[in-house]
């Protein structure tokens, strides 16, 4: 297999979230506001300087959640650019947190909000935008509509060097029934994500062998009990991962109290998947 830039791991900013401490709630709905909270406290550093701190850990890729961002003016994003560039961290993903083109009644609103990300991106130099297909019931005429919205978004984007995937995530896309009818339905001009956390097992484990084959990048959430990771699911995703032939990068999804320092269940969680893609040549032989 060919080697990715950067390497196969990505943490996301979510993963960081205790230490960020502070969230900017962007949203289309004009009743709500972006200004500044503290849901986890003030937090220890700045958005600015996580690119350093995945460099000196052997990270190449990052992730960021809409909410992350402080500032969309031009020049911070210039600045947060630079820091990327200064630690050779390629920013894989700007992950749009709000908005619902399955909604019948916002819909219209939320995709074009949704669409104002793709020139932030741009600006960021994310390859990608992650958005969310719909957060109602997975009935025709649901799916129908988020799949009419996310069309005419992958046209605002076709051009912008910027990819627009979706994920396996809320009430609209909950099997992989819905899924896979919706990424049909887009015939490529909008990738998946797909996501290890969000189903709940034990279907969970057939429904990733089923659509991780058409995932271009991966959310390796882990779950976390009273003695830590949860090994025996963590690797049966995995396995579900590479039964469906999945090559792509991983990003890490650390979201648990578990450990003081969100960087030891980071990196504990990496050092799962390596071990786990290092027995591979084993388990093809068994």
């Amino acid at each position: 297999m060919q080697a990715l830039q950067n390497g196969r791991f990505a943490v996301s900013t979510w993963s960081l979230h205790r230490m960020l401490g502070a969230t900017y709630p962007y949203s289309p709905d004009p009743q709500k506001s972006a200004a500044r909270r503290e849901p986890y406290g003030p937090g220890t550093v700045s958005l600015l300087e996580v690119p350093g701190m995945l460099a000196e850990r052997g990270l190449g890729r990052l992730e960021v959640c809409s909410f992350h961002v402080p500032s969309l003016d031009a020049a911070y994003l210039s600045e947060f650019r630079d820091a990327l560039k200064a630690s050779n961290i390629l920013f894989q993903t700007l992950l749009v947190e709000d908005g619902d083109p399955s909604n019948p009644e916002t819909a219209e609103r939320d995709i074009g909000w949704i669409a104002g990300w793709i020139e932030i991106a741009k600006s960021l130099g994310a390859e990608r935008i992650r958005v969310i297909a719909g957060k109602q019931a997975p009935n025709e005429e649901n799916l129908a509509r988020s799949a009419r919205h996310l069309k005419w978004l992958a046209g605002q984007a076709a051009g912008s060097g910027v990819r627009v995937v979706t994920e396996n995530w809320f009430a609209l896309l909950p099997s992989p029934k819905e899924t896979n009818w919706l990424l049909d339905e887009l015939d490529g001009k909008i990738g998946l994500n797909g996501d290890l956390g969000n189903w709940v097992a034990p279907a969970k484990y057939e429904g990733l062998a089923n659509i991780m084959r058409r995932a271009e990048i991966c959310h390796a959430k882990a779950d976390y009990n009273a003695s830590g990771l949860d090994a025996a699911d963590y690797r049966h995703c995995l396995e579900m991962c590479e039964k469906a032939g999945y090559a792509g990068p991983y990003t890490l999804i650390y979201d648990s109290p578990f450990f003081a320092d969100e960087w030891d269940g980071i990196l504990l969680q990496k050092r799962f998947i390596e071990e786990f893609l290092a027995d591979a040549p084993a388990r093809r032989t068994a």
